[in-house]
């Protein structure tokens, strides 16, 4: 199963494109994500969504603004103009939600419990069977 869920901030606006021949909208994005065991520490999540999806996350989100995320994992390459491989990693966008109100202040929020939902319960890795 591919299966990627994740909740952080966006460190730019989306930049929203349409595909030649379909317009269909594109919009690539990078969530940043604070680890939850390390004080300062984040991961820089690249993400992609399509269709009205993309074109709803370019209208309404900005640098700065928190989503949530679910998606899977999709990798790809290309070939870079000085003639390298280059390999990509994504989260592909499946579905997103608002975090906060547009009309909250971001420096704000209240991330004292690092993301999580009340009910949630963190994961301590050296639980994982695996």
């Amino acid at each position: 199963m591919n299966k990627v869920v994740i909740l952080g901030r966006l460190t730019k606006d989306p930049e929203l494109r349409f595909a030649a021949g379909s317009g269909t909208g594109v919009s690539r994005f990078t969530v940043a994500v604070k680890r939850q065991f390390k004080k300062d520490e984040s991961d820089f999540i690249n993400c992609v969504a399509f269709g009205k999806t993309a074109e709803t996350i370019s209208q309404y989100f900005t640098k700065g603004r928190q989503i949530a995320i679910v998606g899977h994992i999709q990798t790809g390459s290309y070939d870079a103009q000085d003639g390298t491989k280059r390999y990509t990693t994504d989260v592909a966008v499946e579905s997103f939600d608002f975090v906060e109100s547009s009309g909250q202040d971001n420096k704000q929020a209240d991330t004292s419990n690092g993301g999580f939902n009340e009910g949630m319960t963190p994961v301590d890795d050296g639980d994982m069977p695996f």
